[in-house]
C-alpha cells in the first residue's frame, strides 16, 4: 500500500515551517484533552505522537522539531499535563520521532504502512533507550507497548491516512 502523495520538507527560513509547527502545537493541545476522556487515554493513545508523526512525515524533520519541543511545553504550562517529571521524557521521545519520521520520508520519498511501522518501532526503540538513560526504569517504556500499543497502532494508520488524504 504505497501513496503518491507529496512530502515537504519545509526549512528553518520558511514562514511555512513556523505557521504549520503553530497549528500541530493547537492540535496538540485539542486532542489530548479529547484522549483524555477515555479512562488512561493519555497513555494508551499518546496523542501528541500522533500529530509529531504525520506533520513531521509530510513538512519534514525540522517542522517536526519545533512542534516536538514546543508542544509538550506548551501543554504543561497551559494544562499541566505533561507533569514537570515527565516532561523531559516525553520531550525526547517526541523529538526522536520527529527526526526519525522527518528524516525517513526525506531520503526514502515513499510512505507505506511496513515503513511507517518501521519508523515507530525505530522511534520507540531509540526513545526507551533514552528515558532508560534519564530515569534509570524500563518500566514506562514497556508500558508504551502493553498498554500503549492501540496509540502505535492509531500513529501508524493515520498517518497513513492523513499522508495519503491530504496535498
Amino acid at each position: 500500500m504505497e501513496t503518491n502523495t507529496r512530502l515537504y520538507t519545509l526549512n528553518f527560513d520558511e514562514v511555512k515551517t513556523y505557521l504549520w509547527a503553530t497549528v500541530f502545537v493547537v492540535c496538540n493541545m485539542v486532542l489530548p484533552q479529547v484522549f483524555h476522556l477515555i479512562p488512561q487515554g493519555g497513555i494508551m493513545f499518546a496523542p501528541l505522537s500522533l500529530v509529531i508523526l504525520a506533520g513531521a512525515y509530510k513538512l519534514g524533520w525540522k517542522t517536526g522539531l519545533l512542534a516536538a519541543v514546543a508542544s509538550p511545553l506548551v501543554n504543561n504550562l497551559v494544562f499541566g499535563m505533561p507533569a514537570w517529571g515527565v516532561l523531559q521524557v516525553m520531550m525526547l521521545k517526541l523529538v526522536v520521532l520527529a527526526l526519525v519520521a522527518g528524516l525517513t520520508a526525506q531520503y526514502l520519498r515513499s510512505v507505506t504502512l511496513p515503513l511507517l511501522v518501521g519508523v515507530v518501532l525505530a522511534s520507540e526503540v531509540i526513545g526507551g533507550f533514552g528515558e532508560l538513560l534519564l530515569t534509570g526504569g524500563i518500566n514506562a517504556t514497556i508500558q508504551d507497548f502493553t498498554i500503549g500499543w492501540p496509540g502505535l497502532l492509531l500513529q501508524v494508520i493515520g498517518t497513513y491516512l492523513i499522508i495519503k488524504y491530504t496535498k
